[in-house]
């Protein structure tokens, strides 16, 4: 095998492990699956949140609804719902091209995650390590109509430990979406594996 075929097979390898086949969300985390289901989009969120590590940043009212170019998504009432805003958190700022779009139904909790703006939504008086379930449906609608990227989508906060993650899932063989610095470490592994290579035919040629 020659030395490009074998940088050819490291970066194939890398590339699998960075972005192809089914992801697991992290274990105990808040995990909203949004899937086509007949004509409808909807979106199922359950599970605990820790708070730990986050920052209370106020209260407000909000409503189930999807806004992918600054990665937003709320599930739960699509009446007014009172919430308490928490802000600390790293991740995605956008999951696709889309603009505001309100669901037609939800129910249960009101939890929502807003990239661009560090905010997450949670329910008034919400206690630490509670667990959430919520709901929403737009009606009539695709992953292309709405404007979103299938992926699987992460944001993190404190020690990232259990319960300190909410992760959206967007389509049933969602793959990871790398952040900037997953992409730079595939590129230093590369560059690594490249200049081993060099070192090697310089040898050989001594």
């Amino acid at each position: 095998m020659t030395f490009l075929k074998r940088i050819a097979g490291a970066a194939l390898g890398a590339t699998l492990l960075l972005g192809s086949g089914p992801i697991s969300p992290p274990a105990r985390a808040y995990v909203v699956m949004l899937e086509e289901v007949g004509s409808d989009v909807v979106a199922t969120g359950s599970g605990p949140i820790n708070l730990t590590g986050l920052n209370f940043a106020g209260a407000s009212t909000d409503q189930s609804q999807i806004i992918p170019d600054i990665g937003a998504i709320v599930t739960g009432p699509t009446d007014a719902t009172s919430f308490t805003r928490y802000s600390g958190y790293t991740g995605s700022t956008k999951f696709g091209s889309g603009t505001e779009v309100v669901a037609n139904s939800g129910s249960g909790d009101i939890v929502g995650i807003l990239g661009v703006e560090d905010a997450l939504e949670l329910p008034d008086h919400y206690v630490s390590g509670d667990s959430l379930s919520s709901t929403a449906t737009w009606l009539n609608k695709t992953f292309a109509t709405l404007g979103v990227t299938p992926g699987t989508y992460v944001w993190s906060w404190g020690d990232e430990g259990p319960n300190q993650n909410f992760v959206l899932i967007i389509g049933a063989n969602a793959v990871l979406v790398p952040e900037p610095a997953s992409t730079a470490l595939l590129g230093t592994a590369l560059a690594g594996l490249l200049l081993a290579g060099t070192s090697r035919r310089t040898r050989h040629s001594a």
